[in-house]
Formats: C-alpha cells, sequence, structure tokens
C-alpha cells in the first residue's frame, strides 16, 4: 500500500496571486502541443504556416479553458452550479472536464479557422499529434492535487489519497497518464505522416480516447451529482460514447469521399 505524497498544489504565493501546479500543467502543455505541432509543419513543407498555426493554437486553448471549466459545471454538478452561478468562476477551486474542454477548443478553434478560409480537417489532425500530451500533463496535475482518483484496491500499488478515506485506491490518474497520455501519444505521432484523408487523424483520436476513457472509467470512484446511467454508466462514458460515434462517423466519411474521387 502506498500513500499519496499530499504536495501543496500551490507552487509560490505572491500576496493574493498564486501560481499552482495544475495551471502550470495547463501551460507545459500548451507549450509542448506548440513545439510538436510546429516540428510536423516543417517537416511536411509547410514552415509559413507557423504563425497561423500558434494564433490557433492560442484560441483553441483559451476556448480550452473556458469550455473545460463550463463543461466540469454542467456536465457533471448543474444543479449546484445553477443554483450557485457565481462558483463558475472560481476556477481555483478545480473542476474541469476533458469533454467540455475538447468541445470548447473545437469551437473557438472551428470559428477561427474559417475566418481565415482554412481547412479545419487539416488543422484538427495536426492539434491531434500533440494532444495526448495535454492528457499526460493534466493527470500529473489531478495527481498533484490528489482528485480523480480511483476505487478501492487490494493492488499493491494501491494509494491512500487525502480525500479518499484510509482505504487504498487505484491511482487511476497515474494509469490515464501514462495510456491515454504517454501510449496514445507514440500512437499519434508514429502517424504523422500517414497519408490519409484530411480529419482522419482526429478521428482516430477521438475513437482511441473514447474507448481508453470509457474503459478506465471503470477504475474511477464516481464523481457527479447525476444517477448513473443503467445504475453504473457516469457521464464520462456517456460523453465518451459519443465522442467514439462522432470519430467514427468523420473516418466513414473521409475516406468514403476519398474512394468516390
Amino acid at each position: 500500500m502506498l500513500t499519496h505524497p499530499n504536495i501543496d498544489p500551490v507552487i509560490i504565493s505572491i500576496g493574493p496571486l498564486q501560481v499552482r501546479w495544475y495551471g502550470l500543467m495547463y501551460i507545459i502543455s500548451f507549450l509542448c502541443a506548440l513545439f510538436i505541432a510546429k516540428r510536423y509543419l516543417k517537416e511536411i513543407g509547410l514552415s509559413e504556416k507557423i504563425p497561423f498555426l500558434e494564433n490557433l493554437l492560442f484560441y483553441s486553448f483559451l476556448g480550452l479553458i473556458i469550455g473545460a471549466r463550463v463543461g466540469f459545471c454542467f456536465f457533471y454538478y448543474p444543479d449546484y452550479f445553477l443554483a450557485h452561478p457565481l462558483e463558475i468562476v472560481k476556477v481555483w477551486k478545480g473542476g474541469m472536464s476533458f469533454h467540455g474542454g475538447l468541445i470548447g477548443a473545437l469551437v473557438f478553434g472551428f470559428a477561427y479557422i474559417k475566418k481565415h478560409k482554412e481547412s479545419f480537417l487539416f488543422w484538427a489532425d495536426v492539434a491531434s499529434i500533440p494532444a495526448p500530451l495535454g492528457l499526460f500533463f493534466g493527470r500529473i496535475g489531478n495527481f498533484i492535487n490528489g482528485e480523480i482518483f480511483g476505487k478501492p484496491t487490494n493492488l499493491p500499488w494501491g494509494m491512500v489519497f487525502p480525500e479518499g478515506g484510509p482505504i487504498p485506491r487505484h491511482p487511476v490518474q497515474l494509469y490515464e497518464c501514462l495510456v491515454t497520455g504517454l501510449f496514445l501519444f507514440l500512437i499519434m505521432y508514429s502517424l504523422r505522416h500517414k497519408a490519409w484523408p484530411d480529419g482522419a487523424k482526429f478521428a482516430l483520436f477521438l475513437v482511441l480516447y473514447g474507448i481508453l476513457r470509457f474503459l478506465f472509467e471503470f477504475l474511477r470512484e464516481p464523481a457527479q451529482s447525476l444517477p448513473l446511467l443503467f445504475g453504473w454508466m457516469t457521464m464520462g462514458q456517456v460523453l465518451c460514447l459519443f465522442m467514439i460515434s462522432l470519430g467514427l462517423t468523420i473516418l466513414y466519411l473521409v475516406f468514403s469521399r476519398q474512394k468516390s474521387i
């Protein structure tokens, strides 16, 4: 049995201002995504598109943060946040949703791409290559905060979390960090030069992450105010089913269009 190191979530405080580990993980994620995407554009001979990429990632990142917070509030605890709307802006209290962040990033990114008359599916593919690294660092942030822990376990690496009571639990943040983060990134990065139609890599990311996240939800301690669907399906799993369905639909459409050309 292991014990959570109970790391102070605040790195440094300067008066009322605080720098937190979780916020730092977002910044590192953005920088990694920018570095890898820029390198990819150089590899395929589109270095002139780097300024567009930089602006696109900025707006997408802004949409991700807004969407992640709003998604957490209304996907998982709508009753509380509808009754206490001012709590929505208190992001320092924690609570971000991957699915909400994905929606926010897609909405902001789509608006920026269409404004400049670029291909949404092409840029979605570019962003999908480094996307799992954001999951990697995000789950590290969750682990530092001691949140999103798993269900009780008797396995030797079970961990006692400060908010999880005295019993050892699955350190599911670390599982996801390695599998949906590092492992999925290695897959996406290895496929970056595949001559697939635009949108295929983006769709594959949606499908693979959706499946992996759906499975890991079985190990997570459910955290939501809504009742479980069918008595066992969490909101995260419901959202993953939509994600997988969207990915499969895009795969079908882009490859069907390629065959018809």
